[in-house]
């Protein structure tokens, strides 16, 4: 079974509950993780993979054949992301530049989300540059989001002062001048969590529906192996839980990042979280409280 997993850890926990479990493991390091999303998703290239959330309600939305297995591999707050060099802020959006890696990139959603919601944000009354597609094979960003030439850089668009606003999550260069455009962002972060109950999610494990179907006892193994790292975490991450494991925990983070995704016409479609608990129970066999819903 081919495992792509960006934590050691968390991959170690796969191989291991795979491996008891008579199937044998084998596993692909691949640096940044989100590189292995595309031939996953449009290929299988591999049975387990970690992958954006985005990507996957992308992929379930355009008929890709991959299910959710929920464990959260990347939780963190995401208000800090959206930065700028001196003093601009998030009143300042509008009729501003904005870069982000690709308008499918599962923190830019996150932003996106908080910046019409909390500080009612036209979209598009910014001017949107993305330098990147996204994974899925089909998808198609809106007309009002435009392309950054071949070779153009985010980091040095934003450093060279091309871009009034960047969103930036573990891709920030160092810079001295650089602050972010929410002001006191951890604190407005936190109270955003704290309001609805649950943090931002980033990277779940997503499975090969056919993997799912052939090897189901090697896919269960792999998620209570996971399960059991991430419960440990849970227990270190004071108030606000940044490693939901299961359905029930992570219907409000997905549900939420599927509610701005669509609206920023990143899905071409509305996807609901049970439309994913039903392929993951349909495609190993088992009902919702197997796995934690």
């Amino acid at each position: 079974m081919k495992i792509v997993l960006g934590r050691d850890d968390l991959a170690a926990a796969a191989e291991a509950g795979v491996r008891a479990s008579g199937t044998r493991p084998e596993r692909f390091d691949v640096r940044p993780v989100h590189r292995a999303s595309r031939g996953f998703v449009n290929e299988n290239a591999v049975d387990i993979c970690e992958l954006a959330i985005v990507t996957l309600l992308q992929a379930v939305a355009y008929g890709k054949p991959v299910v959710l297995l929920p464990i959260t591999t990347l939780g963190r707050h995401q208000h800090q992301t959206l930065v700028t060099l001196g003093e601009l802020s998030t009143d300042a959006v509008e009729g501003s530049t904005v870069g982000v890696r690709s308008w499918s990139q599962t923190t830019g959603v996150w932003v996106r989300g908080f910046l019409t919601e909390q500080y009612g944000v036209d979209l598009r009354k910014a001017d949107w540059i993305v330098y990147e597609d996204g994974h899925v094979d089909g998808h198609r960003d809106p007309e009002w989001v435009r392309r950054a030439p071949e070779g153009a850089s985010l980091q040095q668009d934003f450093l060279e002062g091309r871009l009034d606003f960047g969103i930036m999550g573990n891709e920030l260069p160092a810079d001295d001048r650089i602050r972010t455009a929410v002001p006191n962002a951890h604190d407005a972060a936190q109270q955003w969590a704290l309001a609805r109950g649950f943090a931002p999610v980033n990277h779940v494990v997503g499975v090969s529906e056919a993997t799912a179907r052939e090897q189901p006892a090697a896919v269960l193994a792999a998620y209570d192996a996971l399960r059991a790292v991430t419960v440990a975490q849970q227990k270190a991450s004071g108030p606000v839980d940044f490693a939901p494991a299961g359905f029930a925990a992570l219907r409000g983070p997905v549900t939420q990042a599927a509610a701005y995704a669509y609206e920023q016409g990143v899905l071409p479609r509305p996807v609901d979280f049970d439309e994913l608990v039903e392929r993951t129970c349909a495609a190993l066999g088992v009902s919702p409280a197997r796995l934690g819903g």
